[in-house]
């Protein structure tokens, strides 16, 4: 019989990404940089290299390519519209993992544990309440805009402001327009005969 590899005593953080029809459910763990959809490797799942370079964008971007394991399961769609979800997916399980505690909900099965976004709304609410309206002239003198990472986006926080900017955390929403009766197709209509 063959031996299942002993992943025990791990921590996996989830995030769900969707793009068209498709929907990707992703875990992620420290480990060594390996990437598996449907139980492939990413080379073998999306032979197309614009495809492979939307997988690994947010881990790019995070710096976390060879630090994270990522296990992916993937199911509807085509191949652009997969990747477009493993790329959200990914992205929604790094921002899991760089999160504040107090913005996780862990579950605890046997010796390993899931952790799973969650908001607590009247916690937010309070927080907004707090922030001031305007940003002093000081603060906004500190960010940079030169592309070098400053003190402050090294950190937890700095690392999800990367992913939102970068537009791997945004659900591309676009969607094949339904057909409409009397037409042909969503707007083309019947083919005119002159007689």
């Amino acid at each position: 019989m063959a031996e299942k590899k002993s992943k025990e005593g791990r921590t996996y953080y989830l995030g769900t990404g969707r793009r068209k029809t498709a929907v990707a459910r992703v875990r992620i763990c420290e480990g060594s940089g390996t990437i598996e959809i449907n139980g492939r490797s990413v080379e073998d799942y999306f032979p197309e290299e614009k495809d492979r370079a939307l997988v690994y964008g947010p881990l790019l971007v995070t710096d976390q390519r060879n630090r994270v394991d990522v296990y992916v399961n993937v199911r509807g769609g085509g191949v652009s519209g997969q990747a477009g979800a493993v790329s959200q997916g990914i992205a929604r399980a790094l921002k899991t993992m760089f999160s504040p505690p107090d913005e996780q909900k862990r579950y605890q099965f046997h010796n390993t544990v899931l952790v799973r976004s969650y908001v607590d709304e009247q916690k937010l609410r309070e927080r907004a309440k707090a922030l001031p309206s305007r940003m002093p002239s000081a603060e906004k003198a500190k960010i940079s805009g030169d592309g070098v990472m400053t003190t402050e986006e090294q950190g937890p926080s700095g690392m999800i402001r990367r992913l939102r900017d970068s537009g791997y955390l945004t659900r591309d929403a676009r969607m094949k327009e339904r057909k409409k009766y009397g037409k042909r197709g969503a707007r083309r209509g019947p083919q005119f005969s002159k007689r």
